[in-house]
């Protein structure tokens, strides 16, 4: 007994899902490269104090909590912290 042929009609549902699927997987793909980007962005250091001779109160306490954060996380050493807490001091006490 013959085996039946794969007709015409099921090879182009096939190709036509295989295309599907590659493009869902190459959208996903950039999707997830967007986000690295973005996250890497969003992550890079800037100055650990601005460079504004005064801050108020909301940009202080910012400027205080990034900076501990930093530290805790180790991306600065104890030296750096100690520089830029005293510039923080400073800027207070010009006030």
């Amino acid at each position: 007994m013959a085996s039946s042929r794969t007709t015409f009609e099921k090879l182009q549902r096939d190709r036509a899902k295989a295309a599907k699927a590659a493009a869902k997987r190459a959208k996903r793909e950039e999707r997830r490269t967007e986000a690295k980007e973005e996250q890497a962005a969003a992550e890079e250091p800037g100055p650990l104090v601005p460079e504004k001779e005064s801050l108020d109160a909301a940009e202080l306490l910012a400027t205080v909590e990034r900076l501990h954060k930093s530290y805790d996380n180790e991306e600065i050493s104890f030296e750096e912290f100690e520089e830029a807490k005293a510039e923080l001091m400073a800027m207070i006490q010009v006030d």
